[in-house]
């Protein structure tokens, strides 16, 4: 363990670079310790040597190094106050009843995003761990119809279908047969048992049935493969000054958000609030993935923020929390 000083001094540093990413001085740090600049060179030094600060080639300052990070946030960091206008904007979104619940989650994401210009992440279990819940069809005019999939976890996934051909009857027929026979199955192998089994049903019964079992074949086709990532503020990371500068960086990050298997990765299995620094993340050695998973009546999902090694920890805990406690309600 670091000393009280060493400790006040390594705190002074992250937090100063992290609201201006330049290498802390000693001059900064004697104002605001009252001992002399001898003493807190030699603390710095010695801190250096640990292995909690770097010293940069164009400066005698100092900046954490990612051991540094990760002591801050384990031994130093408080979570930060929230702001009213921070819990108003929040709020506001779960108090709207016209909201559905992901769509609130995605808001909520969207909104820290904009607050703190960083990259906000929504993971939702996927479809094949999923069972087909209900299929409704609502009629948008005389040639097409919603048809809305609904699985046991709550996904919902919204398709336009064109019944040119037939007629509403014809669809409700079809509908009441995927619901007596199909609900309860696993999402991927909900368009083998339509193929097998609901198809020759649907000949005998329905008179345009080649027309409806292909739509609605179609539509439990991209039900399966549906994206279950939302990703809010994607350019933010990439206007950063860790990555704006360097194109081939932006280039690789560019193409791991892109991948969804790598994205997938930052699902989280524990509790609470989890943080991974630099190379921690497995994303990037200059990035930060902050997260946590949320679970309302055996619906589970994570929710992430990506940002730079030097992100306002205290701040975003803070929010994830926030949002994590209202999604639970």
């Amino acid at each position: 363990m670091l000393s009280e000083r060493q400790n006040s001094i390594l705190k002074i540093i992250v937090e100063e670079y992290i609201k201006v990413p330049k290498p802390v001085g000693s001059k900064s740090i004697c104002d605001l310790l009252n001992v002399s600049s001898a003493t807190v060179r030699s603390e710095m030094k010695n801190l250096e040597d640990l292995g909690f600060l770097e010293k940069t080639h164009i400066s005698s300052g100092r900046i954490p190094s990612e051991k540094g990070y990760r002591y801050y946030v384990d031994n130093l960091m408080e979570p930060k106050k929230m702001t009213g206008e921070d819990v108003l904007r929040l709020q506001t979104i779960f108090q709207n009843n016209q909201l559905q619940l992901s769509d609130a989650i995605v808001k909520g994401l969207e909104i820290i995003s904009e607050m703190t210009n960083y990259t906000a992440i929504v993971l939702k279990d996927s479809a094949s761990s999923s069972r087909l819940k209900k299929v409704e069809a609502i009629p948008i005019d005389e040639e097409n119809v919603t048809a809305i999939l609904v699985t046991d976890k709550g996904h919902v996934e919204n398709k336009l279908i064109n019944i040119s051909g037939s007629d509403l009857s014809e669809v409700n027929k079809v509908v009441e047969l995927i619901n007596k026979l199909i609900v309860g199955t696993p999402i991927n192998e909900v368009k083998e048992k339509l193929e097998f089994e609901i198809k020759p049903i649907i000949n005998q019964y329905v008179k345009h049935h080649e027309i409806l079992y292909n739509a609605f074949y179609t539509a439990f086709s991209s039900f399966k493969d549906f994206n279950d990532m939302t990703m809010r503020g994607k350019n933010k990371i990439l206007e950063l000054d860790e990555f704006s500068t360097d194109a081939n960086k932006i280039r690789n990050l560019i193409n791991k958000f892109d991948n969804n298997n790598i994205v997938s990765a930052i699902k989280e299995d524990s509790s609470g609030i989890n943080i991974y620094i630099g190379k921690e993340s497995q994303i990037d050695d200059d990035l930060t993935v902050i997260k946590t998973k949320y679970n309302v009546n055996g619906r589970e999902g994570t929710l992430a923020i990506l940002g730079p090694k030097r992100m306002e920890y205290d701040r975003v805990v803070s929010l994830l929390e926030f949002l994590k406690s209202n999604i639970e309600k």
